[in-house]
């Protein structure tokens, strides 16, 4: 449903945006890209790439270490960029901000430093539809402290179970980690309600926010997540940097994951004592030139707005959902009444992969396979789906050509 204070489709400043993204005029076999990859990643505006050059022509020096105007330049960008990312999620202070390389390497520090806090036979709930960088960590942890994972089991639509997930509380459950949007089904999932209901049991709360922040306003306070993980280069921004939000004292009983420079204060060979947050958990020298990049996406998603966003990509979701399912043999996987800009199909039993060349060869590019989610793939008795997801810049033209190829597609794959 469009928000109140969205902009109409008449008034979304289409044509201006798609101007920003230089890749959105290429031609693939000839004919023009239609970018439907989105959750995989999103495409870059120029705004970005300038300001990932003019901090490589103008500001690159290491951070936090000199004296010299360059590295103050480049330490003030870098801290700026960690205020400006407090304030996008409503973090309470900056301290809470801790930069990564993606949503992976985040959910892998929590999975590994506030993990370390748990004893054998305490527990983890996941979901069915956690993305691998959601599972793996926990099962590393398992296999190193004797952790039990339990998982939260959904419904036809790709809607999580809450009954379920409440009976599966004991007095030895730590942590829920689940994910904010599916990025198989794009359910948008009751996030608070989960977060309230493992406070209720004391357990801490992780959110997995790769597929939210781009497309949702994300407040992690009204949320109340104990941690929150997002990537940059999901979000319009460049790839290899990461944010993990986290409640300041949670992270500062958490012991460091990784040693090196920067996370110190004083090191001895007998003893080092680490820095304050949120330096405990940076070690060695950060991405500056792409974390300032960040600031810059970040900038440019709050000039579009993240409301008028969320209402272009929904209505870009409601007209191709409707037209796709006219398609003979068309099988739709999600169906929840909350969900976000992603549709995965399958056209009878054709192989995805099958339908991804097909449509590439027209200039659709589309994600195939399991999408790193083999266990939400193994309880849907599929191997895997095609994957059409939406952006800011992608319009009605593309829908309708998207449709299409499917349907010029479909008769062969009988």
């Amino acid at each position: 449903m469009m928000c109140p204070n969205a902009m109409k489709p008449s008034e979304y400043p289409i044509e201006a945006l798609r101007a920003d993204f230089t890749i959105l005029s290429r031609e693939i076999y000839g004919r023009p890209l239609v970018y439907l990859d989105n959750t995989a990643t999103t495409q870059t505006p120029r705004q970005v790439v300038e300001r990932i050059e003019e901090m490589y022509y103008s500001h690159k020096a290491n951070v936090h270490r000199g004296v010299h105007t360059l590295s103050q330049e480049a330490t003030s960008l870098l801290e700026d960029t960690r205020r400006r990312v407090a304030g996008f999620i409503n973090a309470s202070t900056p301290e809470e901000v801790i930069f990564t390389r993606g949503t992976t390497e985040a959910i892998n520090l929590v999975a590994a430093s506030y993990g370390s806090l748990l004893s054998e036979g305490d527990e983890v709930i996941l979901s069915v539809m956690e993305h691998h960088a959601n599972i793996v960590p926990w099962q590393l942890l398992r296999d190193r402290r004797g952790i039990v994972i339990k998982v939260i089991p959904m419904d036809e639509r790709g809607v999580l179970d809450m009954e379920a997930y409440r009976s599966l509380f004991t007095d030895r459950t730590r942590v829920v980690s689940v994910t904010h949007v599916s990025n198989v089904l794009g359910t948008v999932n009751p996030v608070r309600e989960i977060v309230d209901e493992a406070h209720r049991h004391g357990a801490v709360a992780v959110i997995d926010g790769a597929q939210a922040v781009a497309h949702l306003k994300v407040d992690v306070q009204a949320i109340g997540a104990d941690f929150y993980a997002f990537s940059s280069h999901k979000m319009y921004g460049p790839c290899g940097v990461g944010v993990l939000y986290g409640r300041k004292d949670l992270l500062e009983k958490m012991p460091p994951w990784q040693g090196g420079g920067e996370m110190i204060k004083t090191v001895t060979f007998e003893h080092t004592e680490f820095a304050d947050l949120p330096f405990k958990f940076e070690a060695g020298t950060p991405d500056f030139v792409d974390i300032a990049a960040l600031h810059t996406a970040i900038d440019y998603m709050e000039r579009v707005g993240i409301e008028a966003i969320a209402a272009h990509e929904e209505h870009l979701l409601q007209y191709t959902t409707e037209r796709m399912v006219a398609i003979p043999r068309m099988r739709l996987f999600g169906t929840a009444p909350h969900k976000s800009a992603i549709i995965s199909f399958l056209i009878g039993n054709s192989h995805h992969y099958d339908t991804g060349m097909l449509l590439d060869k027209l200039g659709i590019a589309v994600r195939t396979g399991h999408h790193c989610a083999q266990p939400l793939m193994h309880s849907l008795g599929i191997t895997g789906t095609v994957r059409a997801s939406f952006a800011l810049y992608n319009t009605i033209e593309e829908c309708d050509r998207f449709i299409a190829a499917l349907q010029r597609v479909a008769p062969m794959l009988e």
